[in-house]
């Protein structure tokens, strides 16, 4: 399985994925599922991907393909795409392509394969986006008042995300909850594992500022996971005592 978060923030956006992929208890691997496009000073663009493998590469494949293709027009090419928007259109419209494909294939034995992505980024001129783009081809984009997306074992590092990030939460701020959101999930479920990719799109500047990939046994996060751990210990001991009324089942 998969966790992926980014965060749609005043200050740029923040996206962060794991790195696990299982096809069974016995056949777990690790794949890349951060997808990195720069032309630096011009857009900055990232996508994470959540589900089918097949799916999925076949996705970033065609999309690199037209990338590549000096000829490809700008509703074919995410990098020559007018506006965000029409860029998680191209997205969309290639997903569900790929979807309908594979998933008409895997139908005839028995198996299903579908994915989401999950795409950000700046055009020189335009506006920071989230996307969440479904198989479907259809998308939902990040807002003012949800200023995050998920995809994959969401569940998890979500309540964090509701308590903490908001707008105005800074890159910093920001990176560290997107990590201790991971870091609940990693610790919740098995599907979910290291190493993670983390990147750091700024506001207005057009180019990934921050790349990283944190492997397993990294001391900053895991430092920041205990510290986490012995906070979330500390303010359970010291929250006020419930206080049970006369009659009241102890």
């Amino acid at each position: 399985m998969t966790y992926c978060v980014g965060l749609l923030l005043n200050a740029g956006v923040v996206m962060l994925s794991d790195t696990r992929t299982n096809a069974g208890i016995d056949n777990i691997s690790t794949y890349k599922k951060m997808y990195v496009f720069e032309d630096p000073g011009e857009r900055a663009i990232v996508m994470l991907t959540a589900g089918s493998l097949s799916v999925t590469q076949t996705v970033m494949a065609k999309l690199r393909h037209r990338m590549e293709d000096p000829d490809a027009s700008p509703d074919q090419c995410v990098m020559k795409a007018p506006s965000m928007l029409a860029a998680a259109e191209i997205v969309g419209k290639t997903l569900n392509e790929v979807s309908v494909s594979i998933g008409g294939l895997m139908g005839s034995m028995n198996q299903s394969a579908s994915a989401t992505i999950l795409l950000a980024g700046q055009r020189r001129g335009g506006q920071m986006r989230l996307f969440l783009v479904y198989p479907e081809g259809n998308f939902i984009e990040a807002t003012a008042d949800t200023p995050f997306l998920q995809i994959g074992e969401h569940k998890y590092g979500k309540p964090i995300l509701d308590r903490v990030v908001t707008p105005e939460t800074t890159l910093e701020d920001g990176r560290k909850a997107a990590l201790l959101s991971m870091d609940s999930t990693l610790r919740s479920n098995l599907s979910v594992g290291m190493p993670l990719d983390l990147a750091v799109i700024p506001r207005d500047r057009h180019l990934v500022g921050y790349c990283e990939r944190i492997e397993p046994g990294d001391p900053n996060f895991s430092a920041m996971s205990d510290a986490w751990s012995e906070a979330l210990k500390n303010s359970f001991v010291n929250l006020p005592e419930w206080r049970i009324q006369d009659g009241d089942q102890p």
